[in-house]
Parts: structure tokens; C-alpha cells; sequence
């Protein structure tokens, strides 16, 4: 197995009871695209990745014994992941049309952004909006001003 030296950035790793079942909905649900995925001989998923436009998500299955279970088994929410996607809208609706919990309607921020909140079939919070972090020209997160 070989380990690449790149930039630090941020890859959210979801676990899932079924890590088979996720890779098929959030391909429908969501519309990300697979890039790869490393199975035991028995073929069950260890470890994936996707994208949705440049960022990457990576998932695989639940770990009990690390106390990873599923975001069902939380007592509240204390996580989720936001996406950046053009048309928070018609993002909505093709979510909606695969099944998904959609847990706050498209609406508009304060902060200038357009999005919707929805959970995946696991109970994961996403959230996905027009909005992108401020970078300084360094690529480092600019102070944001109210």
C-alpha cells in the first residue's frame, strides 16, 4: 500500500452498517460518483471514496468496538457534513425522489446562501448549499465579518 504526501485537507468519514447499500444511495440520492472501493475476499466493503464535484467523501462499514455505531445511536446530533452544489433546489428534489428525510425545506441563509438539510439512509446529517468557506489569496479560511 503506498501513502501520498499532499496538501492538508479535510475528507469526512462516514461509517455505516452497510457500507454497500450507502455507495448505491448516495449515488442516487445525492449524485456522487464512486472512486474506488477496496473489498475483503469475501466482498465485503471496507473502505470507499466518492466525490461530488472536488470534494471527496470516504465511508466504509461500523466499527462496535470502537464505538462507532451509527448516528442513530447518538443521543443528539453533533455532526455533519456540507456539500457545495449549484442548484440546492433541484438537489433537493432528486434526494427527495431517492427516499431521502428531508430535515430542513431550500431556503435562504443569512450569510448569502441558498441550501437544504437531509439525512441519508443511516440518519447522517447533510447539508448541501451554495455557500463556500472564504480563502485568503494563501489558501488559509479568511476571517468572516458580520
Amino acid at each position: 500500500m503506498s501513502h501520498h504526501s499532499h496538501a492538508a485537507g479535510v475528507y469526512p468519514a462516514l461509517s455505516y452498517r452497510d457500507p454497500a447499500a450507502a455507495l448505491d444511495w448516495l449515488e442516487s440520492a445525492f449524485g456522487f460518483e464512486r472512486l474506488m472501493e477496496a473489498r475483503m475476499p469475501d466482498g465485503n466493503l471496507v473502505h470507499a471514496e466518492m466525490k461530488l464535484g472536488n470534494g471527496v467523501i470516504m465511508l466504509g462499514p461500523s466499527h462496535p468496538q470502537m464505538g462507532w455505531t451509527s448516528p442513530l445511536d447518538l443521543p443528539a446530533v453533533n455532526q455533519s457534513v456540507y456539500v457545495v452544489v449549484d442548484d440546492p433546489d433541484s438537489h433537493c428534489a432528486q434526494a427527495r425522489g431517492a427516499g431521502a428525510e428531508i430535515v430542513r425545506e431550500p431556503n435562504d441563509t443569512p450569510y448569502g446562501s441558498r441550501e437544504y438539510g437531509v439525512k441519508d439512509l443511516e440518519g447522517h446529517i447533510w447539508s448541501f448549499g451554495t455557500y463556500v468557506p472564504q480563502l485568503t489569496p494563501s489558501g488559509e479560511v479568511a476571517a468572516v465579518s458580520s
